[in-house]
């Protein structure tokens, strides 16, 4: 049993500013944190237009998650469903939603959603499985 989440509390956040796991929030308010989230260091998450992290869910570090873009103008909230994981060093663009129980590869670009209890990844990222009852028995909540 994992027991680094036994006395989980949510983060201090304040706006711009590391947390005490070293990653970012900017614009704090549109951030919804869920119970037991775990979010790796270096991590940046723009939550100018809304951001749901659900229960659960792990984000590994250097992960980039956008709820707005200035490069190709695209705005939208992001929801990262429970228990899905976002692999190192990956980017989630505006509007995308990863689906409940879903991986991300590490360092995959994901600019399109993607549906519950499926491993995504790559530039763009893309389904490449489903996830069988067993895989998501091992870790799911």
């Amino acid at each position: 049993m994992d027991h680094r989440f036994d006395h989980w509390t949510p983060p201090k956040m304040e706006d711009g500013r590391p947390t005490e796991y070293g990653w970012i929030v900017k614009f704090v308010k549109g951030l919804s944190l869920g119970y037991m989230t775990d979010i790796g260091a270096f991590s940046y998450i723009n939550a100018k237009n809304g951001i749901i992290i659900e229960d659960y869910v792990q984000i590994g570090s250097h992960c980039s998650i956008y709820s707005v873009s200035t490069i190709d103008n695209r705005e939208g909230e992001v929801v990262l469903k429970r228990n899905c994981r976002i692999g190192s060093h990956s980017i989630v663009m505006p509007g995308v939603t990863v689906g409940e129980n879903s991986i991300i590869g590490a360092f995959s670009y994901v600019d399109k959603d993607v549906p519950d209890n499926v491993v995504a990844l790559g530039i763009p990222a893309k389904v490449i499985r489903k996830l069988s009852e067993e895989d998501i028995g091992k870790w799911g909540k």
